[in-house]
């Protein structure tokens, strides 16, 4: 921050930075055909390599909604949980590229829906 007539240059300001979650799911991402080492990386089960073409990969705020998205994930379609985490709200979902899209599609249509939370479109790689 500059010098300024009302404040010395011995003074420093303290800004602080709150997060002020809205209802809003930030990323929906579909990653098909990942490679392998993908799979490592993210600590998921090497086996699934094998059977499995695609990981979902979504953010929500407020963090607590990712238990929800969980269930819905697993309850709409054959899809295997990677990682969901209550405190950052994330989610990671593996599965065929269909049922990755049929449970990212369920968790938008009803946090949209029913909770009334701002969504993102799908994004693919």
């Amino acid at each position: 921050m500059g010098y300024t007539d009302t404040m010395p240059p011995e003074i420093k300001q303290r800004i602080i930075q709150e997060l002020v979650p809205g209802k809003q799911i930030s990323l929906a991402h579909i990653i098909a055909n990942p490679d392998n080492i993908l799979y490592a990386k993210l600590g998921l089960d090497p086996a699934l390599t094998y059977s499995r073409s695609a990981i979902g990969v979504m953010t929500v705020s407020p963090a607590e909604t990712a238990i929800i998205m969980a269930d819905i994930a697993i309850k709409s379609a054959g899809v295997d949980l990677g990682f969901v985490d209550r405190f950052s709200g994330s989610l990671i979902i593996t599965g065929t590229v269909s049922e990755v899209e049929a449970s990212v599609n369920a968790i938008l249509d009803y946090v949209g829906e029913k909770l009334g939370f701002v969504t993102c479109e799908i994004t693919r790689t």
